[in-house]
């Protein structure tokens, strides 16, 4: 008999997993505690912007036209005991307000709602980042009989759908005593990606939970230090494309997350490294993440760094009265996601400082403005750019690269854009007349 599967959070990443689950042939139930996010995904919708993820929906969810009917979505806890067999966890974990430790307030309502529902047999599968330790503490929630596993998710936005369906690793986490049922299970649930190569790691607990935070970790260090190595190349005059060029051709370093920047934002990485020192701290070992605290300093520093460049192409004084333009409000392309977004974070000091700061996102212009409704905002790059005295990209969208810098120029004040991403081509927009900078590169 085929393992019914619920997945309970239906965000950004349970409405993934949801739809891959039910791509890979399960019944998939999902359950949210906002009627108006189940109203939405059971009209085949997505309340965010992932590539691919409505469509994928919209193949499955029942009642939609066409559609295989393996998925459907609920707010009642009593169907989602009767119904699972799997019960895939995939709530928010955020920052606590005011401190670095992680929220798990959504995680802990999630586990004693489904302590009460589940049937004898089923298994639990925790897919937040959380903090070391966790699951240990919410196996002892669950009632006999209901076991837990911990498969933490490894996602990259504008990626989702991809990543799910075509993992890079599966790990899982089981009891130290007797996890053999779980991972029975769960390798039953990825049949299909193992089949086609991805790699099944069974770990315990701990090693499960420390995967996710120890890899965002490492992620955010290297971002941290091609930014540290721009902030030597601008003083010395160097080039920080070049020496991530030259440095990432050794196979030990390669080249990947090496573009020098305004340094890393969304929901993530910000939070894990944050939330993994303070449980660092919490477990008394706090100087082995003591790194981690300048790994965020470099990266929250790449920002006013930002903020002084476009001060200075203004002639070093103040804001006040003059338009600047800024390409991007989304942390990263192909997403809508603004939450700790470094673009919107240098926008909004410009603006407080006295700036006219005008923005333009593909997709996430809805989202800024619900969290900077006093900045300006266009509907295309060219009404964003017109009238500016500087321009700023600050997420490295295709459209954006793909802009004509001659059109742009007719339309700006003033002909200089700060290239925060490293993405653009340099020469192609001094050819079109502008002044071209960007972050840790020489100015000429």
């Amino acid at each position: 008999m085929a393992l019914k599967i619920t997945v309970i959070g239906t965000g950004y990443l349970g409405a993934t997993h949801a739809a891959a689950m039910a791509e890979m042939g399960f019944e998939v139930l999902g359950l949210d505690v906002v009627p108006e996010k189940i109203e939405l995904l059971a009209s085949g919708r997505v309340p965010m912007y992932e590539p691919g993820l409505e469509e994928l929906l919209a193949r499955h969810v029942a009642g939609i036209e066409g559609s295989t009917g393996r998925l459907r979505f609920t707010t009642s806890w009593e169907e989602v005991g009767a119904f699972g067999d799997v019960h895939f966890v995939c709530v928010n974990t955020p920052q606590k307000h005011g401190e670095y430790g992680c929220d798990m307030s959504y995680v802990d309502a999630a586990f004693a709602s489904l302590a009460g529902v589940a049937r004898p047999g089923s298994l639990a599968v925790g897919k937040s980042t959380v903090p070391v330790g966790s699951a240990e503490r919410l196996a002892g929630v669950l009632p006999e009989g209901v076991e837990l596993a911990w498969n933490p998710e490894f996602l990259r936005e504008g990626f989702a759908v991809q990543d799910t369906l075509r993992p890079d690793r599966i790990v899982v986490g089981v009891p130290g005593d007797d996890g053999g049922r779980a991972e029975k299970l769960l390798r039953e649930v990825y049949a299909v990606p193992v089949a086609e190569g991805s790699p099944f790691v069974v770990t315990d607990f701990p090693t499960a939970e420390l995967v996710k935070t120890a890899a965002n970790s490492f992620l955010a260090t290297k971002i941290s230090f091609i930014n540290a190595m721009a902030e030597i190349c601008e003083a010395a005059g160097g080039d920080v494309a070049k020496l991530a060029e030259a440095i990432g051709h050794d196979e030990r370093i390669g080249n990947k997350f090496l573009r020098a920047g305004v340094g890393f934002g969304g929901g993530c990485l910000p939070k894990d490294i944050r939330a993994f020192m303070a449980r660092a701290g919490e477990l008394g070992v706090d100087q082995a993440l003591t790194f981690l605290r300048e790994i965020d300093s470099i990266n929250m520093r790449r920002r006013g760094q930002m903020v002084e460049m476009a001060r200075q192409a203004l002639g070093g004084d103040s804001f006040l009265g003059r338009r600047v333009a800024v390409l991007g409000a989304t942390f990263k392309p192909d997403s809508d996601d603004v939450r700790d977004s470094p673009a919107l974070n240098v926008a909004g000091q410009i603006h407080l400082q006295g700036g006219q700061v005008t923005v333009y996102d593909p997709k996430g212009m809805e989202n800024a403005r619900k969290v900077f409704p006093t900045l300006g905002y266009a509907d295309s790059a060219l009404e964003a750019v017109r009238g500016a005295d500087v321009v700023l990209h600050l997420t490295e969208w295709r459209e954006f690269r793909e802009l004509d810098p001659a059109e742009l120029a007719a339309v700006a004040s003033s002909p200089v854009v700060l290239d925060g991403r490293n993405a653009l081509d340099g020469e192609r927009w001094r050819a079109a007349g502008w002044t071209y900078r960007a972050m840790g590169r020489p100015r000429a």
